[in-house]
């Protein structure tokens, strides 16, 4: 299946290109992802055993493990790349710019990029991903997980501001539920049969209107960039 869900990090830490044996293990994590992916998408999530993945991908079920501590994350790994992205949009945020604001001006022009993860993008995969992700109870469960760490990397940027840390969790939780529920109504309005271009008027409305809510409580809470 090819890879259009978004875009995918090495992991690896430091300068220089990844050595031989990181090089493999990346390229069995990306075989096993590949292999899951497709097994998924022809057969269903729910109908595709961790031990079909493990035959298919001629590995055995603890290799497989692993990798991928559960059968969802075959599916949700992907996310792992945008976990930091919330964080690092604040962080790295010009200046007078508040935290929502950051947010909402990267959002709005991933929407205008059709990128994946703000929903609003309907290459066939994109969509079979997106209706396969918000359409099956267990994957919807797990995602939890990586919304729980891309809250936590956000509070943490919010606090090294001086922002106070239930302050910093809170704000960091609103901006990145936001962020999801708006990529989840732009989802909806494809699965309902209309193309990203027909969409994408409203969901430009929606952000603004969503980001102004924010706004109205958070930029009292949070701090400007100064320099």
């Amino acid at each position: 299946m090819e890879e259009t869900t978004g875009p995918r990090t090495t992991g690896v830490t430091g300068a220089g290109a990844p050595g031989l044996r990181e090089s493999k293990k990346l390229r069995t994590r990306q075989q096993l992802a590949a292999t899951a992916m497709e097994l998924f998408m022809e057969r269903g999530f729910d109908a595709v055993s961790v031990a079909d993945v493990a035959a298919a991908a001629e590995v055995s079920k603890p290799t497989l493990f692993r990798y991928f501590p559960t059968k969802e994350d075959l599916v949700l790994d992907r996310f792992a790349d945008h976990q930091d992205e919330a964080a690092r949009v604040v962080r790295n945020r010009e200046a007078a710019q508040s935290p929502v604001g950051a947010v909402r001006a990267h959002f709005l022009a991933a929407l205008a990029e059709r990128d994946p993860i703000t929903g609003l993008c309907d290459h066939p995969n994109v969509l079979a991903f997106q209706n396969m992700l918000y359409t099956t109870a267990g994957l919807e469960s797990r995602l939890n997980h990586y919304t729980a760490r891309e809250v936590e990397l956000l509070a943490a940027v919010l606090e090294a501001e001086q922002v106070p840390p239930l302050a910093a969790r809170l704000a960091a939780r609103h901006l990145v539920t936001t962020r999801q529920e708006l990529g989840r109504e732009n989802w909806r309005r494809l699965a309902a049969g209309q193309s990203a271009d027909e969409a994408y008027p409203t969901a430009v409305a929606d952000a603004g209107q969503a980001f102004a809510m924010l706004a109205d409580g958070l930029d009292r809470a949070l701090p400007i960039r100064r320099s």
